[in-house]
C-alpha cells in the first residue's frame, strides 16, 4: 500500500512565483466584530518590493476595513487544487485618483494589461478619477504555503 501525499512546503521562491502566475485570489480583511471578510480580487504582485495590489473604489467595504484595521491576507490558488498561496501583512489604502494620470491612476494603470491606442488609456484614467479610485497596497511580510505533488494516474 502506497502512503498517502503529504503536504510539501513551498520556498519563498516557489510562493512568489505563484503569486506572479496567478490574478485572481481572495482578499481576508478584519471586520470590526473581528471576523474576516472575504472577497475575490484581481490583484498585482510586486515580488521585488513584496507588494500586492488591489484596485478598488474608496467607498468599498474592503477599503473601508483596511483603513480601521490594516492587518490582511491575500488567499492565491495554486494551478490545482493541491496548492495555494497566502501572502500577510499590513495594507495601506492609496488617496483617491482625482486627475487623470496622477501617481494613483499611474500605479492603477500599472494593474492592468498595456493599452495600444493612447486614446483607450486616456478613457480609462478618466474612467478611474469618475469611480474614486484607490489601491489597496498590502506590504507582505509572511509568505506561506503548500503543494500536495499527486501523481498522475
Amino acid at each position: 500500500m502506497t502512503k498517502p501525499a503529504e503536504p510539501r512546503v513551498l520556498s519563498d521562491q516557489e510562493l512568489s512565483d505563484l503569486l506572479v502566475s496567478q490574478q485572481f485570489g481572495v482578499l481576508a480583511t478584519v471586520k470590526r466584530s473581528g471576523h474576516p471578510h472575504m472577497s475575490t480580487v484581481m490583484y498585482g504582485w510586486d515580488p521585488i518590493e513584496r507588494i500586492v495590489r488591489v484596485s478598488t473604489t474608496a467607498e468599498r467595504l474592503k477599503a473601508r476595513q483596511v483603513r480601521n484595521n490594516p492587518h490582511v491576507s491575500l488567499h492565491v490558488n495554486g494551478p490545482d487544487i493541491w496548492s495555494f498561496a497566502v501572502a500577510e501583512g499590513k495594507a495601506e489604502v492609496s488617496e483617491v485618483t482625482t486627475e487623470p494620470g496622477d501617481a494613483t491612476g499611474r500605479e492603477l494603470l500599472a494593474l492592468v494589461p498595456g493599452f495600444q491606442d493612447p486614446a483607450e488609456e486616456a478613457a480609462f484614467l478618466r474612467q478611474l478619477v469618475v469611480e474614486r479610485r484607490v489601491v489597496i497596497r498590502l506590504h507582505v511580510t509572511r509568505l506561506y504555503g503548500t503543494a500536495l505533488d499527486i501523481a498522475e494516474a
